[in-house]
C-alpha cells in the first residue's frame, strides 16, 4: 500500500492587481478599514483569489517525501528524507501530479475543505491536468482519508486546527517552531521561500502522526 500525506500552503494574489470589478465584489460588504484588511487577508483561502507557494507530499510507509515550492526553477536540495525542489507554480503543480498518479490512497488534514478544491481549481488555471480524483465519495476511507473528517465525525463536533489535534493527541506540533500558517504570505513577501518549503514538510510529519493514531485507535472495519 501506497499512502501519501499531502498538504499545501497558499498566498494571496497581490490585490491591486486585481479589476476593479473583482476588488468591490471581495470587499463588499466591507465598510471599516478593519473590514477591508480582513476580506483582503482572506484572499488566501480562496482558489480564485490566491496561488499555491508549496505542495508537501510524505509516505506514510517510508517516511520519505518531497516539498514542490514557489521559487528559483529547478534548485533542489534534501534534507530528513524530504527533497526539495523549486519552481513556478505550474510547474510544481504539475510535479504533485506526477507524484500522486502513483498513490493507493492519500491522507489530509481540512483536504476535502481546502488542499484538494484549490489543487484541482488552481491546475486547471494553470492548464494542467490532473491525474487522480482528489474527491472521491466522502464516506469512504478506501482512497481519501480527511482527518478533520473523521477526528469531527463527518462535522459532527467542533473543528479544532492541526495544532490543537496535534497538541491533544501528545503529537509533535508543527508550529513548535514558532511558524504557523498566518506568516506563510509575509515569508513569501520577504523571499523566504525555503522557510515556507520546511514548514510545509513539519505539517507533513505532524498530519501523519495523527493519521497512525487514528488508523490504531479509531478507525472502524
Amino acid at each position: 500500500m501506497n499512502t501519501i500525506v499531502f498538504d499545501i500552503e497558499t498566498v494571496a494574489q497581490d490585490f491591486n492587481q486585481l479589476d476593479k470589478a473583482r476588488q468591490d465584489y471581495l470587499l463588499k460588504g466591507a465598510e471599516t478599514e478593519e473590514e477591508k484588511e480582513k476580506a483582503v487577508d482572506q484572499m488566501a483561502l480562496w482558489a480564485l483569489t490566491n496561488q499555491i507557494v508549496a505542495i508537501g507530499m510524505l509516505s506514510v510507509e517510508t517516511q520519505k517525501g518531497a516539498v514542490y515550492f514557489n521559487g528559483e526553477s529547478g534548485k533542489e536540495f534534501e534534507e530528513n528524507n524530504i527533497k526539495y525542489w523549486a519552481g513556478s507554480e505550474k510547474e510544481i503543480l504539475e510535479k504533485f501530479w506526477q507524484a500522486i498518479s502513483r498513490a493507493d490512497r492519500f491522507v489530509t488534514f481540512n483536504g476535502r475543505g481546502f488542499d484538494c478544491p484549490v489543487l484541482m481549481l488552481r491546475s486547471a488555471m494553470q492548464k494542467v491536468k490532473p491525474t487522480k480524483n482528489l474527491m472521491p465519495y466522502r464516506y469512504s476511507v478506501e482512497a481519501h482519508i480527511d482527518l478533520l473528517e473523521q477526528l469531527t465525525f463527518y462535522n459532527s463536533v467542533r473543528k479544532f486546527n492541526l495544532d490543537f489535534f496535534c497538541k491533544s493527541f501528545g503529537i509533535e506540533s508543527p508550529k513548535a517552531q514558532g511558524i504557523t500558517g498566518h506568516d506563510v504570505g509575509t515569508l513569501f513577501a520577504a523571499g523566504e521561500r525555503e522557510k515556507i518549503a520546511r514548514y510545509c514538510a513539519g505539517d507533513l510529519a505532524a498530519t501523519r502522526e495523527l493519521y497512525l493514531r487514528w488508523k490504531e485507535y479509531m478507525q472502524m472495519g
